[in-house]
């Protein structure tokens, strides 16, 4: 019988009551010193935020970006740590004071492909360039500023432990924290912090989408179209017969299940019967058993794809992830800290530049929405998309959050965020974002019985006999997945 990758799944889906706050709150004055602290670097985090915008590197070829954040770090007094894990974007940055609890922040800063645009509330493109759609510009530099605060509250107050941040590239699609805590470099961390750029200020904490992605590889023989038609082997041929067998998969795999896909390569001209084709593939479900239950599923199309057109395949795994294991008792600090920071407030001319993005929306709630703090819930629907922090939640108690950075209404990975992430607007839902990490991280050092709930909490949820199994394999990170970048 095939062994399953875990046998805790189910827990993950049922949700528990949330404990309560087990934190006392920081003594007001220290709360005053650690959000003055980002007050006084709140044009440096613009200017970093800023500057990653215009890198807007992709998964794992992120130098200018990684650089920049290890640098601004480094001369905050961390101790950087680069390369890691086989990564040569990726970092760890660390201060420690004596003995104590581990506290880590995670840093992203990728780039999507094809999403460049212009701060402008109508569609602008850059040229064939990345954008940063999904605001890691924002979300590596306010981790970042947040664990630069506490280090210096730390100093102040003499708090004993050690502070980490994460420089994590290839988010989307590299699965790089995945390599990080295969490879153990979290296995000394009690507790782990995040954030995400959003539309709305929320603590709330939710399950994703496990997911794995690969690149199916076919390759053909070439002769001339229309003169040897039958000396050819269509590479192409292959990639569309696995695609339709896939497409007709779709009906028999489980509810809730996600297959997409791209073709990366069909051929070079009409007339060439093309050797070589590729299709990128990502398979998602909540169960990370149902994931490999389907690519392999999808596998076999690929194999009879082969058979059928005289071709042959390979297929080169690229990610995967686990689904997110939300924590209520971490979720209770990071809510009350955020109510504490508050909500964004736009000048007339942040509320015209909104008004002006939100004429391009399908869905157009309330600008005033970024003002106010959503009721903090633990969800269990595994909805949305899938990202490699989930990994890091299976083995450290792990909390989030979300701000309003983009414009309410605006989907992810589109340019309405990419323009948003470049303005003023993302800078201040960053500014919301690295006060209330700040604010939590720091309670966290002084409260032990927090760290052992939430400890408790993820030990149940995941069940007793949990093993962690890396959905990314044995293999190295492939550095080359989003391949050789194109030239202006």
């Amino acid at each position: 019988m095939k062994s399953k990758i875990m046998t805790a799944t189910a827990l993950v889906l049922s949700a528990l009551v949330a404990p309560a706050a087990f934190a006392a709150e920081l003594p007001e004055a220290q709360q005053a010193a650690i959000l003055q602290t980002v007050d006084q670097d709140a044009a440096q985090i613009s200017e970093t935020a800023l500057a990653i915008w215009g890198f807007a590197e992709v998964g794992y070829q992120e130098t200018q970006s990684s650089a920049l954040l290890q640098k601004d770090l480094t001369e905050a007094g961390f101790s950087v740590n680069p390369g890691i894990a086989g990564q040569p974007t990726a970092f760890v940055a660390s201060f420690k004071n004596g003995d104590g609890p581990v506290v880590a922040l995670l840093a992203e800063f990728d780039a999507l492909p094809g999403l460049s645009q212009a701060v402008a509330p109508t569609q602008q493109s850059l040229g064939h360039r990345a954008g940063h759609g999904c605001g890691h510009n924002l979300f590596g530099t306010a981790s970042s500023y947040a664990a630069i605060a506490v280090k210096e509250w730390m100093i102040a107050n003499n708090i004993k432990g050690e502070l980490r941040l994460y420089g994590t590239p290839a988010e989307e699609g590299g699965s790089a924290k995945a390599f990080m805590v295969r490879d153990g470099l979290f296995d000394d961390v009690d507790v782990a912090l995040h954030w995400h750029p959003g539309s709305t200020n929320s603590a709330s904490q939710g399950t994703t989408k496990a997911n794995i992605s690969g690149k199916f590889r076919f390759y053909g023989v070439s002769s001339h179209a229309s003169g040897a038609p039958d000396r050819g082997r269509s590479a192409l041929d292959a990639v569309e017969a696995m695609n339709n067998m896939v497409n007709m998969m779709r009906e028999h795999i489980p509810d809730g299940a996600r297959i997409h896909y791209v073709i990366t390569n069909g051929g070079e001209a009409p007339n060439v019967v093309p050797s070589f084709a590729e299709s990128y593939y990502y398979v998602r479900d909540g169960n990370p058993q149902t994931v490999l239950d389907v690519i392999d599923r999808v596998k076999k199309a690929a194999e009879g794809a082969a058979l059928g057109t005289g071709t042959r395949f390979e297929f080169q795994q690229i990610g995967g992830v686990y689904s997110m294991m939300p924590n209520g008792a971490l979720m209770a600090v990071m809510d009350r800290n955020l109510h504490h920071v508050g909500g964004i407030t736009w000048t007339p001319e942040e509320i015209a530049f909104a008004t002006e993005i939100q004429k391009t929306l399908t869905s157009q709630p309330p600008l005033s929405s970024v003002g106010e703090i959503e009721t903090a819930e633990l969800k269990f629907d595994g909805a949305g998309g899938s990202t490699d922090v989930s990994d890091v939640s299976w083995v450290v108690p792990t909390v989030g959050l979300s701000t309003a950075t983009f414009v309410p209404g605006s989907a992810g990975h589109s340019w309405q965020n990419v323009a948003a992430a470049g303005s003023s607007i993302g800078v201040k839902g960053t500014m919301v974002a690295t006060k209330t990490l700040a604010l939590t991280a720091a309670e966290l050092f002084v409260s032990p019985e927090t760290i052992t709930a939430a400890t408790e909490e993820l030990h149940q949820r995941r069940g007793a006999d949990f093993v962690y199994r890396p959905l990314v394999g044995d293999g190295p990170p492939q550095l080359d997945y989003r391949g050789t970048p194109r030239s202006e």
